[in-house]
């Protein structure tokens, strides 16, 4: 047998795709279909966004690939076909060639998908949705990172993609018998998480009677997608969410333990740490699941295991020598930032009450998302409690409207489940400082959007050439002892915007996505402070449309409105295709600022990218809704098109006019 057959290879993406001789992978039927979703494809690109970020010029491991090398150079697939067709779809999304193909084998329509990514398809074609919508999913989270078509800083990356993006592509021995080796894969089970290696680390060092406490805040916890008051065991959920179960009441671990020994609960009793490693077994998990209502479930906006980082963090902030700042938000560092904490039995047993705390407020004053599909009658966001009977009520009473869009406004813009910054600071708030102050929360989220505009996206020395936070930004920001300072627009202020974010004479090197949400959240508190249930007629409307820039159309949008988590897109209004298309058309640079931007759905933008401002208008106000209205659902946006519809026109007059009233709303409202 060669050796090199049983050597693990390490293979760049450009070796993977651009050499081994023109070879073939090929997907076998056995495999499922491509699945990848929009948070693994925008956790993919952000990692690896986040390694060319560093400039190290060090390789960057992304994962295994395992072969068995048929012959004729045809690789078939045993594991790994995920990430592989992703990377081959990312490819094709960054312009890159291929050369050794990639194909699905006896699925017709899966390889003509892949051979036609990014082309148009007539409709009588059968094509692989799940690739289609990968490959939409990719474009956009391309797009999301800022880049300058053509710039030196998209080059950078995407060499740094071709070359220092590494897999370990392993191949089976030639003469081994395939069908052995598949039991073995599939008699190892389901491997150990890193979370449940950080759980057995932690209960080996507390007591029987505090693991048994531990056990069951973590499970409950784990739960990501139900109210933790439904996961909780049953018997002493009064001891720790009050008699209705709406409000935590319990003020230590050591209260929890008293109160899960005094319950007369026989499922939990003494537990080791081999029960811990493999679950509940069978009949347990049962057991578990039946206790578990799966009504109120909704769309968690973190899992588990990111979330277990937020409160270490959380835990730590207080104790000298830790370094905030140095704290990566970041599930592949979970291990390790749990090893770095050094955790005792004490540090063990004040982490155990903070998780259940902070999921408690996670599940009850920070918003999530409801399963049902975004629709323009529909707000999928909310904030509520959940109390015994399994009512649902609004929890911060007439701070509600504002929260949820403040709220969701964070959220649309940072959507990966790692490095959610804004959750861990209203999640610290919540645990230290808030006293049942609706109106204090309301503030402090406020000043929290304040702090990211002005702190950090108005800072050139705290972003990179494309405008997106380094390192850190966000804590430097937020743990500042001085006081926000929010100026109005001078010249100065004006000049340091433009200076980032262009006004036309120079193009822009990117907008990040925070900055266009945060323009809609003030629109629209604009309007339900100055324009909300008046009628046409009112001077104080007329005032407020005038502000806008543009005439009157109507108060529905503005009360309709919420941050659809399909607004992933950034458009030109005026397309980029028209550049310089004829004799006084705008140039690059007029295109390419604020004033000619906004965010929209990627579906939309794909299909309608290349239409003028007023074809854009007759698809886009189209009452027929040909075009889902959410995915257009932009207030700025809407406002555009209002003034090409006013003035039947939209050239750089409109766009720049446009881009100083959206600049007097931030800075003077």
């Amino acid at each position: 047998m060669a050796r090199e057959e049983l050597a693990l290879k390490e293979a760049s993406i450009k070796e993977i795709f651009n050499g081994y001789e023109k070879c073939v992978y090929e997907i076998p039927i056995y495999q499922r279909n491509y699945a990848w979703g929009k948070d693994e494809i925008s956790a993919l690109v952000q990692d690896i966004y986040d390694a060319y970020s560093k400039k190290s010029n060090k390789p960057y491991y992304i994962g295994t690939l395992v072969s068995f090398h048929k012959g004729d150079n045809v690789f078939e697939i045993i594991d790994g076909q995920q990430r592989l067709t992703t990377l081959r779809i990312l490819l094709d999304v960054l312009g890159l060639e291929v050369q050794n193909k990639l194909t699905y084998r006896a699925r017709r329509k899966s390889d003509n998908t892949l051979k036609n990514l990014g082309k148009k398809f007539s409709n009588d074609e059968e094509l692989d949705e799940g690739i289609i919508s990968g490959y939409k999913y990719a474009e956009s989270a391309i797009k999301n990172l800022g880049f300058q078509e053509g710039g030196k800083e998209k080059k950078e990356f995407v060499a740094f993609f071709e070359d220092k993006v590494r897999i370990i592509h392993y191949q089976v021995p030639k003469d081994i018998d395939l069908n052995h080796y598949f039991e073995i894969m599939n008699s190892r089970g389901e491997q150990l998480e890193k979370h449940e290696i950080v759980k057995a680390k932690l209960m080996s060092k507390l007591a029987d009677d505090e693991k048994k406490a531990f056990n069951i805040i973590w499970e409950s916890c784990a739960e990501m997608n139900i109210y933790v008051q439904q996961s909780f065991v049953k018997n002493n959920k009064e001891d720790i969410f009050g008699e209705k179960h709406d409000r935590f009441i319990v003020e230590s671990f050591e209260q929890i333990v008293k109160s899960i020994g005094a319950a007369e609960d026989k499922e939990y009793q003494k537990i080791s740490l081999k029960d811990i490693i493999n679950k509940w077994g069978e009949e347990g998990e049962a057991k578990e699941k039946k206790q578990i209502e799966t009504k109120d479930s909704f769309i968690p906006i973190i899992d588990f295991p990111n979330f277990l980082l937020i409160v270490l963090k959380i835990s730590q902030m207080n104790e000298q020598g830790f370094d905030a700042n140095g704290f990566i938000l970041d599930d592949k560092e979970l291990i390790n930032e749990f090893d770095k904490a050094k955790m005792d039995s004490d540090k063990i047993k004040k982490f155990a009450y903070n998780l259940l705390k902070a999921r408690f407020f996670l599940d009850n004053y920070v918003v999530h998302h409801s399963k049902e599909e975004d629709s323009p009658d529909n707000n999928p966001w909310s904030i509520q409690t959940r109390d015994k009977e399994g009512n649902l009520k609004n929890t911060v009473g007439t701070s509600q409207d504002e929260l949820v869009h403040l709220l969701s406004m964070f959220e649309v813009a940072f959507t990966a489940r790692q490095r959610k910054n804004y959750l861990f600071y209203c999640l610290f708030y919540l645990l230290n400082d808030y006293d049942g102050n609706t109106v204090d929360y309301l503030a402090f989220v406020k000043e929290l959007a304040d702090r990211y505009f002005i702190g950090v996206y108005m800072d050139e020395d705290k972003l990179n050439a494309n405008h997106r936070p380094k390192p850190g930004s966000f804590d430097e920001v937020m743990l500042a002892k001085n006081s926000l300072n929010r100026t109005k627009l001078t010249e100065k202020t004006k000049a340091a915007f433009i200076d980032m974010y262009g006004d036309g004479t120079e193009a822009t090197k990117g907008i990040p996505l925070f900055v266009f949400n945060y323009i809609d959240y003030r629109l629209w508190k604009l309007y339900d402070t100055d324009a909300k249930n008046l009628d046409k007629e009112s001077p104080k409307r007329k005032a407020f449309f005038s502000t806008l820039g543009c005439e009157d159309f109507g108060l529905k949008v503005f009360d309709r409105f919420y941050f659809s988590r399909t607004r992933t897109s950034l458009e030109h209004y005026y397309p980029q295709a028209n550049v310089i298309a004829d004799e006084g058309g705008l140039n690059e640079a007029q295109i390419n600022c604020l004033g000619n931007f906004a965010m929209i759905g990627s579906e939309a933008n794909s299909s309608g990218s290349n239409w003028s401002p007023k074809a854009k208008l007759d698809h886009y106000l189209d009452k027929s809704k040909k075009i889902n209205p959410v995915s257009v659902a932009s207030l700025k946006f809407r406002i555009m098109m209002q003034i090409c519809k006013d003035k039947g026109r939209w050239e750089f007059e409109e766009i720049k006019e446009h881009q100083e009233k959206m600049l007097r709303i931030i800075f003077e409202k």
